[in-house]
């Protein structure tokens, strides 16, 4: 093939998929407002369902965890509960005083999960330690 074919096939194809992305853009905004109670968002009950199903998720999860992979898992908590910090931050930052009260609340309570959840980590893992006699 000759250089030139390719680079005009890739033009075609690249001009093509500007088409075709534009049309995708387009389709997905005519859907989000063909959905319903797309004007509102989700409505109270089903971000409250959505959190008692998660509660009930963690429950189960948490318990069913084996000893052996307790550590493991408060490692990936911390991880989350980090996450959950940038997010409170977020949220804490604005100038809505509720929006502060939630943010700094879930700020203290994740960081209570972080540090507890080292604290666990550490007296798991010294439990593998070898005793000096």
């Amino acid at each position: 093939m000759d250089p030139k074919d390719i680079v005009d096939s890739a033009a075609q194809l690249a001009t093509e998929a500007q088409a075709l992305a534009a049309k995708a853009a387009l389709l997905a905004n005519q859907a989000t407002q063909l959905a319903p109670g797309a004007e509102h968002g989700m409505g109270f009950m089903s971000l409250f369902t959505v959190f008692v199903l998660a509660c009930f998720v963690g429950y189960y999860v948490v318990w069913r965890v084996t000893p052996a992979l307790h550590s493991p898992l408060m490692a990936v908590t911390n991880a989350v509960s980090s996450v959950i910090i940038v997010g409170a931050l977020i949220a804490a930052s604005t100038d809505v005083f509720a929006s502060k009260l939630l943010g700094f609340l879930a700020v203290t309570l994740a960081s209570v999960n972080i540090f507890g959840g080292f604290i666990v980590t550490q007296r798991m893992l010294s439990m593998f330690k070898k005793k000096q006699k």
